[in-house]
């Protein structure tokens, strides 16, 4: 066997490059040990089960668990297509080019020591091996990993205990992880009924990294949904591109990202060596490529589970909840509420079937309550979840299970049954604190019905499986300016670091950006003239690229009406301005005052890991005091930019507020958009923008302030300065 060609590491993995590893015909242990308890011997016993061939490798031996034992990989007939080295650090890099020079498809190492420990030489000795992986072309996992498994091939290359997983009957959930021991905790959904039909785990990823793993699962006729958790990787695009690949293969990618916090973020780099990045942009541009991403480790497994027996857009936007306790329809009520699930009331068809068969003490509409009549009325609740899963309104059914019992064994075929006649999911919200109670194993073993432990991930799932739909289904192209972008190039390229407030919203004004008009004034009596031009009260702020956080160093005046007014203001903010040392002045910003409205932040940055993006919230007080803002990369689509606003906590203020005048949120989205398109079109250039605020009043949208920082001599930072992401 000849090995691969070296391969450029920015690119991913293809299925079949990385087939000889992942799902082998043969597997050779390098280090097998007959000794109880030790790596070889472990591996060895997971092996019980595989399908392939197993080849023991340890010159010391010549018969381990009654298998020859090679004295070398290169010993072994006929080669071996994945070569797993379960010895300590200091022989691994030996036995590496040993699997490599004799053909190996791909190898996996467990040994620890490595980049993780923070040290130089050990890092090194991290950074060889991926050396050897590129210029061989044979994939590389680990080290400090846990293992692979493919549970349709019964193979279990890792020490962890065999768990006896079945062979998937179906499609399965492939679940990849960076952390290994997190990684067989998810395998363990399978004891509970849940199909898997992979765990592969990444750890310090000299080589093959998660991005890989998605990309081979997206290819993989036996998973069909992904569940992943990871903390961070240098390289976004990769696994970005891996999301992509899984969309466009009709697998649904559920990701939880641990590492979401400074002291997580630095835990990440101790413990695998990456870099954990920005939650918000993770969150953001895996999102973009519809991507599910949960908040919770506990929503993984469960999330997943509905993903891969969900038809991939839901039929209507529409939840109907039907159950035997008032209780539990309240609660699914509440729960759909703050998930803005829509629980809309039964057509007329369905509401005269419900009218019939519910007592007057239960409630014949959405949440629909049957009583616990049904136990004297079986048929009953048979005839409502029909109505109800036929009405058009409606896109899922769920039927919370308030008690464990043979009962609830029982009603399992039925629930599927309905999925398979109306083609709508079916899901049990489980509310008994017997949590492995009669029934769940039955119910998350069905292909079709979808068993959720908390009634709030039920929701926040349907939440999600909508906007995953509508992500994949937007086609609109996103807002470009080609016919300036190389004359706002020339003006940034003779900026300094930091525009003037002028400076910078002319540019943002060429990409039709509005902004509040305004006179440089040189003189009080350049002032006073602006002043009288504009009438009523102006806004007076010293304009100065040395001075970009102006509030701050009281060169702003704000209300002034008349000359007396005016005259004093110039000569305070000057004043003011003088005590910023080195600062240069080039005069007084007078602008027209706007009117009373709401004042929206928008801002834009480029990051080193992740590219052009653009955030949005609600401005003044609110951005610190509240953190209500949102992220997505640029550029970005009307549609996209819409629904990113929506996206806000606070978005109902849009709606209008408290004599407050209502927003043109498809004017919003088209300036957040045109705001993308410069900082995409400019992200070489400039590290951020600030429109601090936009205000929407009745007349429209105006931006009364700006702020744009040019990239300092390595670049954009990933640092920014008053655009909260």
């Amino acid at each position: 066997m000849t090995a691969a060609a070296p391969r450029d590491r920015n690119d991913l993995y293809t299925h079949a490059a990385l087939a000889r590893l992942l799902a082998p015909r043969s597997i050779a242990v390098l280090g097998a040990s007959p000794r109880p308890g030790a790596f070889g011997d472990r591996v060895l016993a997971n092996l019980g089960r595989y399908s392939g061939a197993v080849h023991p490798v340890n010159a010391k031996y010549t018969e381990i668990r009654g298998m020859p034992c090679h004295p070398s990989v290169a010993a072994i007939p006929g080669g071996a297509d994945c070569a797993v080295i379960v010895t300590a650090r200091e022989a691994v890099e030996p036995l590496a080019r040993e699997a490599i020079a004799s053909g190996a498809g791909g190898i996996v190492i467990f040994a620890s020591g490595y980049a993780e420990t923070g040290k130089p030489e050990r890092a090194a000795e991290q950074d060889r091996l991926a050396e050897l992986a590129r210029r061989s072309g044979v994939p590389i996992v680990g080290p400090n990993c846990i293992g692979i498994t493919d549970y349709a091939l019964g193979m279990r290359v890792t020490f962890m205990p065999d768990a006896a997983i079945p062979a998937p009957e179906g499609r399965a959930i492939g679940i990849v992880s960076q952390s290994g021991a997190m990684g067989f905790a998810l395998e363990q959904a399978a004891q509970r009924g849940v199909a898997v039909s992979h765990v592969l785990t990444s750890g310090n990823s000299c080589d093959v990294d998660m991005a890989d793993y998605v990309a081979y699962l997206a290819g993989e006729p036996a998973c069909g949904a992904i569940a992943l958790l990871f903390e961070g990787m240098a390289k976004p695009a990769r696994l970005i591109a891996a999301a992509r690949l899984a969309a466009e293969a009709g697998k649904p990618l559920v990701v939880c990202k641990i590492a979401t916090g400074e002291v997580g973020a630095q835990a990440a780099m101790s413990h695998t060596g990456s870099l954990a990045g920005s939650d918000a942009a993770w969150r953001a541009v895996l999102s973009r490529e519809g991507a599910v991403v949960v908040d919770d480790f506990e929503a993984l497994a469960e999330t997943a589970s509905f993903f891969l027996k969900a038809p991939p857009k839901p039929m209507a936007p529409g939840v109907a909840v039907i159950c035997t306790s008032g209780g539990a329809g309240i609660m699914a009520a509440d729960k759909a509420e703050r998930h803005a699930v829509p629980l809309p009331q039964p057509r007329p068809e369905a509401m005269e079937v419900l009218t019939a068969r519910i007592p007057e003490y239960g409630a014949a509409r959405n949440p629909c309550d049957v009583t616990a009549m049904v136990i004297n009325d079986p048929e009953s609740l048979g005839a409502c979840a029909h109505a109800l899963a036929a009405d058009p309104a409606y896109g899922a059914l769920v039927l919370p299970s308030v008690y464990a019992s043979p009962l609830a064994v029982a009603r399992v075929p039925f629930y599927a049954s309905l999925t398979r006649q109306y083609g709508k999911p079916v899901c049990i919200a489980w509310l008994p604190e017997w949590l492995e109670g009669p029934g769940t194993k039955e119910m998350e073993r069905d292909p079709e019905v979808v068993l959720f432990r908390s009634m709030d991930r039920c929701f926040a799932t349907f939440a999600a499986w909508h906007r995953r739909a509508a992500t994949l289904a937007r086609g609109e192209a996103v807002t470009s300016f080609p016919a300036v972008r190389d004359a706002a190039a020339r003006v940034l390229a003779g900026a300094g670091t930091v525009l003037t407030e002028r400076e910078a919203k002319s540019l943002l004004a060429s990409y039709g950006i509005p902004v509040v008009p305004e006179v440089l004034a040189a003189s009080v009596e350049e002032a006073v003239a602006a002043a009288a031009r504009f009438g009523a009260k102006v806004a007076m702020k010293v304009e100065s690229a040395d001075i970009p956080h102006k509030t701050e160093a009281g060169v702003i005046r704000l209300g002034v009406a008349g000359e007396e007014a005016v005259r004093a203001a110039y000569a305070e903010v000057m004043a003011a301005a003088s005590r910023v040392a080195g600062a240069c002045v080039a005069g007084v910003l007078v602008q027209p005052m706007v009117g009373q409205g709401i004042e929206i932040l928008l801002g834009a940055r480029t990051d080193k890991m992740f590219g052009p993006m653009v955030v949005a919230g609600l401005g003044g007080i609110f951005v610190e005091l509240l953190r209500d803002t949102v992220i997505a990369p640029a550029p970005l689509a009307l549609g996209e930019a819409r629904a990113l606003l929506e996206g806000l906590r606070g978005a109902a203020i849009f709606r209008g507020f408290r004599g407050l005048p209502p927003v043109d949120l498809d004017r919003l989205a088209g300036i957040l958009c045109q705001l993308g398109a410069f900082i995409a079109d400019h992200a070489g250039t400039v590290a951020e923008v600030d429109i601090n605020p936009l205000i929407a009043t009745a007349d429209g949208l105006v931006a009364v302030d700006a702020l744009i920082v040019r990239s300092g001599p390595d670049g954009p930072s990933v640092e920014r300065s008053g655009a909260p992401a």
